[in-house]
């Protein structure tokens, strides 16, 4: 498996540090940033400014490891890929498996936070879906709905657009990365004027239990950064840029985290974020900034479109490097000659996960991805270790500090934030990891070029 790290591979070779960089903020920073604040603010107070610092050190113990990885094993397929080369192929299959469903959900997802606002966007123009296309079935107590279909169609628009190819989808990307971070920044620049440090007393209302609980949601919000790691066939220098696009990505998002929940939390009252799905722009509204509050919420759309295309370019190429090893049909990893893309899993991928958020409501949705990140970042902890060990002469153009108390740190603040999830979404994660068990021995593993 290592071996592919320095082999040819049909994927083109065309992203560079600053891509990678832009790629990490389109996938960061979006439904956390414009929609899991309020919800944050709600359950922590002011004090969820410390719930993303604690939220940030998890994922920048776990950057780190992913670092390493990235420049040591460049192939496509993130964590399924190192896994493989460290742990085998059940443990690879099982990871690979449980990354189908977090990048598959957060798609969905996101799809989903994009859809409202851009229902709301298109209200201020006096345009309105008819109701039973506006949201799924169930999402509205008491509200007959039949399908979201905006979010079924920007799963579409967007799934054509990464089939065409990558060096065009990164474009777009940085384009659209380039005006979240303005309309992010215009916000901090007109909020401050606003803020009534009396708002952030008390700080910590529901004390340290609302602040992790807090962090364990707003998790959420850092789910993205390794979806970097999933380019690493198409990257020109990934030993060198792979790192620079995953920290430097992390960096910037959790800065900008922080100063956005603290300025919001000190200009509206925390009590007064319940039930609301659009707590950057109320906070302008509040602050009598409407023409502002109007670019939050383009920058919003824009923002939540970023996050759709890397969480689905990441799943594409997991996808890919398992169909490659023979654990999902060959069909997956079929390279089109013409865009360089694999044209049918990007349009599988598509279609399954826009149906998905077309039909399932949001809350559904949200339930599974945080542990299955969390049991990610675990994994490559451990990971990171055991490659020091069984292969210490591999070359390694970015290595984790201080090995292994940074993994073990990685992984005791995952598991600590794994254990303020509720108990259903335990239940409901095991019940997938079952399914990918069954699947495995029942498919897979006849199948797999390593038994071949």
């Amino acid at each position: 498996m290592l071996a592919n790290a320095r082999g040819d591979s049909a994927l083109r070779k065309v992203l560079g540090p600053f891509d990678l960089v832009l790629m990490g903020i389109g996938a960061i920073v979006g439904t956390g940033i414009f929609v899991l604040t309020g919800t944050g603010a709600v359950t922590a107070g002011p004090a969820l400014t410390l719930s993303f610092v604690i939220a940030a050190i998890a994922c920048g113990f776990a950057a780190l490891c992913y670092a390493e990885f990235a420049s040591a094993v460049p192939v496509a397929g993130s964590i399924y890929t190192y896994s493989y080369a460290t742990m085998g192929e059940l443990v690879a299959w099982m990871i690979g498996w449980d990354l189908l469903l977090e990048y598959g959900l957060a798609t969905s997802a996101v799809s989903v936070g994009w859809s409202g606002y851009f229902q709301s966007l298109i209200s201020g123009f006096g345009l309105k879906l008819p109701v039973v296309l506006s949201a799924a079935p169930g999402a509205i107590p008491g509200v007959e709905t039949w399908i979201n279909l905006p979010a079924l169609l920007i799963m579409l628009v967007l799934t054509a657009m990464l089939s065409w190819g990558v060096r065009e989808s990164a474009r777009l990307n940085g384009i659209m990365v380039v005006i979240k971070i303005a309309v992010v920044l215009l916000f901090i620049a007109v909020g401050m004027g606003h803020v009534k440090p009396a708002n952030w007393t008390p700080f910590m209302p529901f004390g340290m239990n609302g602040v992790m609980s807090a962090a364990a949601l707003v998790f959420f919000a850092f789910i993205g950064f390794d979806a970097v790691t999933s380019a690493a066939e198409e990257v020109k220098r990934p030993e060198r840029d792979l790192p620079i696009g995953i920290i430097g990505s992390l960096a910037v998002c959790t800065i900008l985290y922080v100063l956005v929940a603290g300025i919001m939390t000190g200009i509206v009252p925390f009590a007064q974020f319940a039930g609301v799905d659009h707590p950057v722009s109320l906070a302008l509204q509040v602050a009598k900034e409407n023409w502002v509050a109007g670019f939050v919420d383009l920058g919003a759309i824009l923002g939540m479109m970023t996050v759709i295309l890397v969480m689905a370019y990441g799943q594409t190429r997991v996808i890919f490097a398992m169909s490659r090893d023979g654990l999902l049909p060959k069909r997956l990893s079929h390279v089109n000659p013409r865009f360089g893309t694999p044209f049918f899993a990007t349009w599988v991928v598509g279609i399954v996960f826009g149906l998905i958020a077309a039909v399932v409501p949001l809350n559904v949705l949200a339930e599974l991805i945080n542990i299955g990140t969390l049991a990610a970042f675990c994994l490559v902890s451990v990971a990171v270790v055991v490659l020091r060990r069984t292969r210490p002469e591999l070359p390694r153009a970015f290595r984790c500090p201080w090995v292994p108390v940074v993994p073990a740190l990685a992984v005791v603040f995952c598991v600590i934030l794994m254990t303020f999830l509720s108990k259903t979404t335990w239940i409901a994660f095991g019940i997938w990891l079952a399914l990918g068990l069954a699947v495995y021995f029942g498919y897979s593993r006849s199948r797999s070029l390593l038994h071949r």
